[in-house]
């Protein structure tokens, strides 16, 4: 039980000093965030045209 008082005393500190993102942040987060996804998502999508190119051969 010690564990998960720690666990929760840590989260209400946490929870305390955290703020609303201002407009312009947000909108930034949001901008690096979905540029993120998407050059993960052309990644994964190379991966899958060369393993069916090498399934192929």
């Amino acid at each position: 039980m010690l564990g998960i008082r720690d666990f929760l005393l840590r989260c209400m500190r946490v929870w305390k000093i955290t703020r609303k993102p201002e407009v312009r942040e947000f909108k930034d987060i949001s901008k690096v965030s979905a540029i993120g996804t998407l050059i993960i998502g052309f990644i994964g999508f190379l991966i899958a045209i060369i393993i069916k190119l090498i399934m192929i051969k």
